[in-house]
């Protein structure tokens, strides 16, 4: 629990606000957050899209764009955490997409595989970087871990937005 409150801390002291879309952990990154008292100052919403036409309605991915790149990859999960901060009050935003289990995707995509994305309002300009990861365990354990995974690179990747290591939109 101690993380969690470091990084509420880093939250708050950093003057961001987090929203969320998952899709793999279903409301879990929000679950986590506000499991830390005083931790709802830094949040501003949370969805839990799973399916496409959620992906569509709430965040505007494109139903062509999840075809051509596949639900479980980066290019939708960047897709899905612009949409939350252009949809929002927040500065930051989390999102992810992924197979958690039991079974492999449609697509044959393995079980454990996890595309996380943050987007980050700084200074009046939108930076973007995702990630994809293969995540060991059954079905609740590939969600948890992806939770804190989550959370647990936003001070790293923050401070890089901030030194100019990633860049603008």
């Amino acid at each position: 629990m101690d993380w969690l409150e470091d990084v509420i801390h880093y939250l708050t002291a950093q003057g961001l606000q987090i929203t969320t879309a998952e899709s793999c952990t279903a409301g879990l990154v929000v679950s986590e957050l506000v499991s830390v008292p005083g931790s709802g100052q830094a949040i501003d919403c949370g969805l839990a899209v799973y399916s496409p036409e959620a992906k569509n309605r709430y965040l505007g991915v494109p139903y062509e764009a999840m075809s051509r790149d596949g639900l479980t990859s980066e290019a939708t999960s960047r897709a899905m955490a612009l949409g939350a901060l252009n949809n929002s009050a927040a500065n930051l935003a989390i999102a992810n997409t992924g197979i958690a289990g039991p079974k492999p995707g449609d697509d044959g995509t393995p079980v454990g595989t996890v595309c996380l994305a943050w987007a980050f309002r700084h200074e009046g300009r939108v930076y973007v970087t995702s990630e994809t990861q293969r995540l060991a365990g059954k079905r609740n354990e590939v969600r948890l871990t992806a939770a804190h995974q989550s959370l647990s690179r936003i001070p790293d990747l923050h401070r890089r937005v901030c030194d100019g290591t990633i860049s603008p939109l």
